[in-house]
């Protein structure tokens, strides 16, 4: 009897063992495949803020908490499931559906820059606070709309990464990515949005050095915020052109990635010590070129469709 129970207890004890080493191999594989996604990452984070951008104090947190949850949502109810069952049986379906996105991106970024040129922006002409809950409600949706395109990206480059792993690993360690980018963009979009919060806080401090540092805050986070909103732009118009450079490629027509990439090697060789930033800046700056020629095109195209339904 007491052996048999020796034996269960061993049991258990070498099962404890393999799952504490599923759980290890998980942590690691979600690792690398965070990290593969870190560029998109910092671009969803240059994105979101532009939607805050001035809004009422009292409501930028409350907003970005809707976002982020849409996100989560984004990530696991939609996505999630359908790129592992497009992984599962229709891996070819994937670049296609995501340079769909890409494009979407390139239409959103290019139809900013044509506001900004035209001087017909929309959306900043009064704060949320003054149009009322339909505005917020606005403002959150096109946000999570933009969310989607890159978590659809970020979800599919994880993907890649751990394509060899058993399907239920590949779910699992998709999850653990998806809550953790979402946690970090989030938090540091909240963080840059109440930072001029946390300086006005410091201002009525009694240590001069933190009055002044709180008055630097105050005074320069409008700015910043400003700036991050065009870099979203910029943001979007990059990713989109990335993902349909790589696109492209992937489909089988390598003019365009193949050119791209020889300039990039080409910039790289030629600069030296700072050849692999001056490439990278290469390859950012011919996709973001790419994605506003193709947005461009698109926004062309829809306002000559609304331009002919209202005749």
């Amino acid at each position: 009897m007491s052996g048999g129970l020796v034996a269960l207890l061993d049991d258990v004890a070498a099962l404890a063992r393999l799952a504490a080493a599923s759980l290890d191999d998980v942590g690691a594989a979600a690792g690398r495949a965070s990290a593969k996604a870190a560029g998109v990452v910092v671009d969803d984070a240059a994105v979101t803020p532009r939607y805050v951008h001035g809004l009422a104090p009292e409501r930028e947190l409350s907003i970005i908490r809707r976002i982020a949850s849409g996100s989560v949502v984004n990530k696991l109810v939609f996505i999630l499931p359908a790129a592992l069952l497009l992984s599962q049986f229709a891996p070819w379906l994937l670049t296609p559906i995501l340079m769909c996105g890409g494009t979407y991106l390139c239409f959103e970024g290019a139809e900013k820059v044509w506001e900004k040129v035209s001087g017909h922006e929309h959306g900043h002409e009064e704060p949320a606070s003054v149009s009322g809950a339909d505005q917020e409600k606005a403002v959150v949706s096109g946000a999570v709309r933009t969310d989607f395109i890159l978590s659809a990206e970020i979800m599919v480059i994880a993907l890649n990464e751990v394509a060899d792993e058993p399907l239920a690993a590949r779910a699992l360690i998709l999850v653990v990515v998806a809550l953790a980018i979402t946690a970090l963009v989030y938090g540091v979009v909240a963080l840059i949005v109440k930072m001029d919060d946390i300086g006005l806080a410091l201002t009525r401090r009694a240590s001069s050095a933190s009055q002044a540092f709180g008055h630097l805050l105050v005074r320069g986070m409008p700015v910043v915020l400003a700036t991050l909103a065009t870099v979203g732009i910029v943001a979007m118009l990059w990713v989109g052109g990335h993902i349909l450079l790589v696109g492209t490629d992937d489909l089988g027509w390598h003019t365009l990635y193949g050119g791209v990439h020889d300039l990039e090697h080409t910039v790289h060789e030629a600069a030296g010590a700072a050849g692999a930033l001056v490439g990278w800046l290469t390859n950012t700056a011919a996709s973001a070129i790419l994605g506003l020629a193709v947005g461009a095109a698109v926004v062309a195209l829809v306002h000559g469709i609304k331009a002919l339904r209202s005749r």
